[in-house]
Order: structure tokens, then C-alpha cells, then sequence
């Protein structure tokens, strides 16, 4: 069956000897002629990271088109000191965008007039939408933070911009003029929140206005150029039945996660960055009755959880002066007091941990949680590790049984090699056994090879293990088919 398939690592057949190839490419009979020189014309493919030579009018083409790039950012820096010295700043935030854009495109063709500057309408309406984002928006970044295609920005320097597409990374033709261009772009973003960047104070995180997480690094600490990354705010809110269409996992786990859920299980969804833990746990948020209290805690506001009765709560670093913090566990307590039928915490990293758990332990079941692990074994030696970080000197036992208490569910997210985000194990925690947290897996994701384009071919199977909680399932009105559980043969 897996005949159809290309070896796991992508690598072709060798051949089984040296005559094959030689049989195979007339040019190995010429003197001198080798197996390697004669591999082209046998039909292997270009070596990785060869670049295939370009021709002199591609050359010329992509000239060209740099010259005309690098001309109108001239021809913007210029005009961007005009509309400083020329707009009323005052009053741009009562101004439409059609009555700013009208004015901006009246200085600026005014400017090019007297500068005896003739560009064509592309370029002119090109001109005319930077200078637009530069004013009003974040310049550069702008056209990337609007295409909806884009999940993460990633910023290294004012040359290279990436983006993430799909789950994969891809170089963009957008740049900034310089570093100090680049610098006053993150200035405009951190000084919104009231923060600021500098050599004393070189790392910052903030929201922007659309509710996207920005992370920015300045030198000295950054080497070659500012290091800027930008999670982006997702608008749609995506349920269960969105992330079984997009291959997520499968209907049958959707029912038991939503048994799961609704009978008030305390669920980790545990994965690497980017593999889907805050989607996971928004979609297993719909599944929370609409008569529950859910307070969120969150470092920065990412949850779009879908009730009517939610409070959130953000962290907030400390000022200039390195005064009013207020971080995830000093929320987390306070939450404690606001008679929460359930406490989501968007990311579990450190001392919080320990507040979490007892959450959990002392009447706030269904309460949830993400964090960053490989594997749900991998999970609880992480929540192990943060307890010890917070400085609680608990025997490793006491530990042990406090999370096996507290937790029932792990569901763990994986971003594969081909960028595709898959719930790759469904994983309950059923109890102590001596002095160490008993687990079954109830689901899992097999692969089962890869295609010529790299995706990944698997399927989603269970384990045939019933889970822990079946009983509970059935008291509070859950009875899920047997069938659910028999693993595909």
C-alpha cells in the first residue's frame, strides 16, 4: 500500500547500479562520461537550493522593476515630509478615509508637479496608498496586515519580511526604506499602548487595534535590524464542525470532545507555536452552556469565546518605571472572587500554574487551559516543571497527584512538515497508579505516508481503549455509540 508513496524523507530510489545509468544516458558512453555527469539527462531532478540560471530578459525585467520599487520610495520619503509639513494633523482623526485619501492625493500630485515628477495611474494610485497607510496606518506592513491569507508577519530587518501562509513561510517583496523607518513604524505601534522602545527597554509586546498580538525586539539585542512578529487577529470565529471541514480531526471525535466539554471536564489543549491551541480551544469553547459564568485570563486578548456571559481579563507588563504589572496570576486570583462557573486561561507558562490547578480542584470544573508541549506525557512534565518554577516545594508525588486530580482531558495540536494543523491525540488522565499520572490514549493520528507534493497522507483512528469518563457521559445525557471508540482495521 505504501508503494504509491515517496520514501518518508523525499528521497528517490537509487538506482541499482551504475550500468542502469549508464544505459539509461547515451552521454555516458563519451570519454570521461560519468554516472554523475550523465544523471541530468537520465532524468534526475535539479539538486535542492541549485538555482535554475535566469535569461538575460528576465534579468533585465526584474532590474527594471527594482529601479522603478527604489524610485517610488524616493519619491515617497519625499512626499511623506510634504503631507507632515502640509496636513492639519489635529484633525485626521475626525477625517473620513475618502476625504484623507482625497487630500493626501491633492498634496502629492501638487508636490510631483513641482518636483516635474510624471508617473503613470498605477504608479500614481500605488504612490498615493502608501503615503495613506504611512499617515494612517503601520506603512509597509499594511497591504500584509489586511490580506486575509496571512496568519503571522515576521519582520527581520527592514529587507525581509516574511509572512506564514497555510503554515508555511514565504519571503515578500516588501521592505522598508531603513532601519529608522522600520523603527518609527514599531514607535507608532508601542506608543498606542503607552509603551516605548528603546536601547534601555529593548523588547516590547502589544495589541493592535484589531486585537492582533505584536512582539517587537530593537538593537542593540537585535544584531541585524529589529525583529517585529505579528500574530494575526482572526475575525471569523471557527466552531467544531469548521475544523472537522478543514481536516482538523474527525465528527466522531467532535462528539466526544462536546461530551467532554458540556460535562464539565478541565481540558489542556497542549501543542508547539502555531499548531492551533487557541482555535482548538475557541471551537471547544461552543460547547460551554450559555448559562455558565466564563471569566478569561490571557497575556494578550486573543479568545473569541462564543457565550453571552464572559468577562475577560489581560495581563499587563510593568510601566516605564517598572511599576504596575498586574500579571496572569494576580487575574487569576481575582477571578477566584468573581463566582466563575468556568476560568480559561489562554496560555499557562509559569507561576500561575499553581492557582490554576487548585481552580480546577475546588469547584471550577470545565475550566481550560492551553500550553507549550510536544506530546500530553511531554505536557505533564511541563506542568511539573512550572510548579517547581514557582517555587513550591512540594514533594514530586504531592505534585503528581494534585495535577492527576485537577486534569482530565489532553488534547494535543501538531503543525506537520506540510503546514496542515491536525489533533493528533485525544488523551485522558485516569489517575495515579504508585508514583506516576496513568494516562489512555482514546485517539490518535497515523501517518501513513507522503504525497509527491509533500502533503502528508494519515488518517485519524482510535485507540479502542473506552474512555475513563463513559459513565459520566451517560449520567449527564451523552451516551456515545460504542462504535466511536473501534479503531479502523
Amino acid at each position: 500500500m505504501f508503494s504509491r508513496f515517496k520514501k518518508p524523507d523525499g528521497a528517490p530510489a537509487r538506482p541499482a547500479t551504475t550500468a542502469a545509468v549508464t544505459q539509461a544516458s547515451p552521454a555516458a558512453a563519451r570519454p570521461g562520461a560519468t554516472a554523475a555527469t550523465a544523471a541530468p539527462k537520465a532524468g534526475f531532478a535539479r539538486p535542492a537550493g541549485v538555482a535554475t540560471p535566469r535569461l538575460p530578459a528576465e534579468v533585465a525585467a526584474q532590474d527594471k522593476e527594482k529601479k522603478r520599487k527604489d524610485r517610488l520610495q524616493e519619491l515617497k520619503t519625499e512626499l511623506h515630509k510634504r503631507l507632515l509639513d502640509n496636513l492639519n494633523l489635529a484633525a485626521l482623526e475626525h477625517a473620513t478615509e475618502g476625504s484623507l485619501k482625497q487630500e493626501i492625493a491633492s498634496i502629492a500630485a501638487e508636490a510631483l508637479d513641482e518636483m516635474s515628477v510624471a508617473l503613470n495611474k498605477d504608479d500614481r494610485a500605488t504612490l498615493n496608498q502608501e503615503l495613506y497607510d504611512e499617515v494612517m496606518g503601520l506603512g509597509p506592513l499594511e497591504p500584509l496586515l489586511k490580506d486575509e491569507s496571512v496568519n503571522d508577519i515576521l519582520v527581520n530587518g527592514p529587507n525581509r519580511v516574511f509572512v506564514e501562509r497555510a503554515g508555511k513561510l514565504e519571503l515578500t517583496d516588501i521592505t522598508f526604506k531603513n532601519e529608522r523607518h522600520l523603527l518609527r513604524i514599531i514607535d507608532k505601534i508601542v506608543s498606542a499602548v503607552g509603551r516605548r522602545v528603546d536601547e534601555s527597554n529593548p523588547y516590547c509586546d502589544a495589541r493592535l487595534a484589531d486585537g492582533s498580538r505584536f512582539n517587537c525586539m530593537v538593537p542593540p539585542v537585535a544584531v541585524d535590524g529589529s525583529l517585529v512578529s505579528i500574530r494575526k487577529f482572526k475575525k471569523e470565529k471557527l466552531g467544531i464542525p469548521d475544523l472537522v471541514r478543514f481536516g482538523a480531526f474527525t465528527e466522531e471525535m467532535g462528539l466526544y470532545l462536546q461530551a467532554a466539554v458540556s460535562t464539565r471536564l478541565n481540558v489542556i489543549v497542549s501543542g508547539g507555536t502555531g499548531s492551533g491551541k487557541t482555535t482548538t480551544l475557541n471551537a471547544l469553547s461552543s460547547f460551554i452552556d450559555n448559562r455558565e459564568r466564563v471569566l478569561t485570563i490571557e497575556d494578550t486578548a486573543e479568545l473569541q469565546l462564543q457565550q453571552v456571559h464572559v468577562g475577560r481579563m489581560e495581563s499587563r507588563p510593568p510601566n516605564v518605571e517598572g511599576k504596575g504589572a498586574v500579571t496572569q496570576r494576580d487575574c487569576l486570583r481575582n477571578a477566584l472572587r468573581m463566582r466563575p462557573d468556568r476560568i480559561i486561561v489562554g496560555e499557562t507558562r509559569g507561576e500561575e500554574v499553581i492557582d490554576m490547578l487548585q481552580a480546577m480542584n475546588t469547584g471550577h470544573d470545565g475550566s481550560m487551559t492551553t500550553i507549550h508541549a510536544n506530546s500530553a506525557r511531554d505536557g505533564i512534565s511541563r506542568l511539573e516543571n512550572m510548579v517547581a518554577m514557582a517555587g513550591i516545594e512540594m514533594p514530586l508525588k504531592a505534585v503528581r497527584s494534585q495535577i492527576a486530580a485537577a486534569v482530565n482531558l489532553i488534547v494535543q495540536a501538531n503543525r506537520l512538515q506540510d503546514g496542515s494543523r491536525r489533533m493528533v491525540s485525544v488523551t485522558e488522565i485516569t489517575g495515579m497508579e504508585g508514583e506516576v499520572i496513568s494516562m489512555q490514549e482514546i485517539f490518535r493520528y497515523e501517518r501513513l505516508g507522503v504525497e509527491p507534493s509533500g502533503k502528508i497522507i494519515g488518517r485519524f483512528n482510535a485507540t479502542g481503549v473506552r474512555s475513563h469518563y463513559s459513565d459520566r457521559f451517560r449520567q449527564w445525557g451523552y451516551d456515545l455509540p460504542a462504535s466511536i471508540y473501534e479503531p479502523i482495521i
